[in-house]
């Protein structure tokens, strides 16, 4: 007949098995991460695709590698991520491993289409970014200016006025936004237009008049725009050069 282990002896029994089994775990665990930790796993190489025009291998190397802190295994993807995107003209990253000791790194570059301000570019999303404005002084690009956060806004009208310009042939030199919402426009030609207050709606609407009329004020006096003021509601008022202020009637629409 066979007697029953005590419940205390089977506590204990349970007790060191699963102390047995926790301090197996925590081995395995110790060797893995002694295993990952081990030269061989250090990353060898690097893969670089994507736009990569504004960047050379050494400027990629210097600003991204000091950066990468572990090795295949242990190498945080968001950390990585974040540093290739701490390199020049990079607005974004996508960092992936390839086994069994690379990184694969696509990049995406900005693409300026104007300067904002003093020391600053806007890229075609309207993003603002900080890059050395001596990469980008062969290129002749539109100086745009505005509030914190208005980037996107500002450009977008600059695009729409280059657009309402382009009967004249002519196009966005500088476009600024005042915190208190006027608009001042020059031209590639020197030339300065006040557009006044409004939604970019109401500054295009402004420019669009102003197209339409003014090729014939400055071929009746022969002489080039100096300056013009779009804030009349009725007309504009211009300085050509040479000649006094005129005032051009915003032609209205005909009745049937």
């Amino acid at each position: 007949m066979e007697t029953a282990t005590p419940l205390d002896v089977r506590l204990m029994n349970a007790t060191s098995a699963l102390l047995y089994a926790v301090a197996a775990l925590a081995c395995a665990a110790l060797l893995l991460a002694w295993l990952v930790r081990l030269p061989m796993f250090s990353l060898r190489s690097i893969t670089v695709e994507g736009e990569v025009s504004r960047n050379s291998v050494t400027t990629i190397r210097a600003n991204a590698l000091p950066r990468l802190v572990g090795n295949f295994f242990t190498l945080d993807l968001q950390d990585a991520r974040v540093a290739f995107e701490a390199v020049p003209w990079v607005r974004r990253a996508t960092v992936q491993r390839v086994w069994p000791d690379g990184l694969e790194v696509r990049l995406e570059e900005h693409e300026p289409v104007a300067q904002w301000g003093e020391d600053r570019l806007v890229n075609a999303q309207g993003e603002v970014f900080t890059v050395n404005l001596g990469d980008v002084e062969d290129e002749d690009l539109p100086m745009l200016s505005g509030p914190t956060g208005s980037a996107p806004r500002v450009l977008e009208a600059a695009r729409r006025i280059n657009a309402a310009l382009d009967p004249i042939g002519r196009e966005v030199k500088m476009l600024g936004l005042t915190d208190r919402g006027s608009w001042h426009l020059e031209l590639d030609d020197g030339a300065v237009i006040e557009l006044g207050r409004g939604s970019s709606d109401a500054v295009v609407a402004r420019i669009e008049r102003f197209a339409k009329t003014i090729q014939g004020v400055t071929s009746r006096y022969q002489s080039p725009l100096i300056y013009a003021d779009l804030r009349h509601n009725s007309g504009y008022a211009v300085r050509l050069k040479g000649v006094t202020t005129t005032i051009a009637p915003v032609a209205k629409a005909k009745k049937n």
